[in-house]
């Protein structure tokens, strides 16, 4: 009989293991199963039984497609917004602890990964992916803002390139552009690549993660797709603003022009959002200040309209002709956003 709970957790052979079983919906994140993870890693993390967890997916397709943002804009819509509150707060709540867990945190991102999906991977000490993998943040489409943790992690994350760069993060994180396996490897967003995922995980779980990793990872093929964009982006996305970094794409005709397609139908707000975050990320000393930052910006963002329309056009009716208000760049109140990343003191 198949298991219908939307998180299956149990213990195997020392291994924890967390099964993402929403497949209908690409295992969306609901609260319910950011409270099922949260307990399952509570329940292992001095449990001696358990030297290692890994998530995995039942879905043939997605690793998670992001938190359930339907339900967030269902509850802003019904004056739910405690509930709503506490969703995303306990989410990034559970990004820090994956972040800070003691033991090896292995995510098999063997599918789609994208928003908060993320978040529950890119944290770990492990994060391996396959040919069905991409990642991407595309929170800038249903006017949101990079979120759980990304753009901290991103503008750290040091892969094959052998350096970090904040240039390349930014890029990613407000373009929402795809990074499929070789590109992970190279900017440090996954540690490994296996040709096979289910055969990594039985190893993984039969004979432990040094015998997993020496017989199954090895190089994707082909060059990473960056590699060729890099001096580009590091060159226009070093700008502070965005209309700073598209009066600099001027000199680079052809990442000027995949930047205006990845960004045609992206929220003016969240673009500026967006970089403010980054900018402040950058200065962050820990995950959890990132996320706190993340949990006020993000605050101010649902609250605005451009949140509830964004999540109709591209997720609820699907024909992607979001209003966006402000619908220009100039136009954004780029203090008030400001304002909102500060932690402001209990009243």
């Amino acid at each position: 009989m198949t298991n219908a709970a939307p998180i299956v957790s149990s213990i195997r052979n020392h291994t924890g293991v967390i099964e993402l079983n929403r497949p209908k919906a690409l295992n969306s994140l609901t609260p319910e199963m950011v409270a099922l993870i949260a307990a399952a890693l509570a329940q292992w993390r001095d449990c001696d039984e358990v030297e290692q967890v890994l998530f995995t997916s039942t879905s043939p397709k997605a690793y998670c497609a992001g938190g359930d943002v339907r339900y967030a804009r269902e509850g802003i819509q019904g004056g739910t917004l405690e509930d709503v509150d506490n969703f995303f707060a306990e989410e990034y709540t559970l990004n820090g602890d994956i972040a800070e867990y003691p033991k090896p945190v292995i995510a098999l991102i063997d599918g789609i990964a994208m928003g908060g999906g993320l978040g529950i991977s890119v944290h770990g000490s492990h994060r391996v992916i396959t040919d069905k993998t991409f990642a991407s943040m595309p929170e800038m489409n249903i006017g949101y803002v990079t979120d759980v943790g990304m753009a901290y992690a991103a503008q750290r994350a040091v892969g094959t390139r052998g350096k970090a760069s904040p240039e390349l993060a930014k890029f990613w994180g407000i373009t929402g552009y795809r990074m499929y396996a070789a590109d992970l490897l190279w900017t440090g967003l996954a540690t490994h690549y296996v040709p096979d995922g289910e055969a990594f995980a039985t190893t993984l779980i039969e004979q432990g993660l040094a015998t997993a990793l020496a017989r199954h990872a090895t190089a994707p093929a082909g060059d990473p797709p960056l590699t060729g964009l890099v001096e580009a982006i590091e060159d226009t996305f070093c700008q502070d603003s965005w209309q700073d970094i598209t009066a600099a794409l001027e000199g680079h005709p052809e990442l000027k022009q995949l930047v205006a397609e990845l960004t045609a139908q992206a929220c003016p707000t969240s673009i500026v959002a967006a970089m403010e975050l980054f900018r402040a990320e950058q200065e962050c000393s820990s995950v959890r200040e990132a996320l706190d930052l993340e949990t006020n910006l993000g605050a101010f963002m649902y609250r605005r309209a451009d949140f509830a329309e964004g999540v109709r056009a591209v997720l609820v009716d699907k024909p992607n002709d979001a209003a966006f208000e402000p619908a220009a760049l100039d136009d954004v109140d780029v203090e008030a956003i400001r304002a909102a990343l500060h932690v402001h003191p209990a009243k």
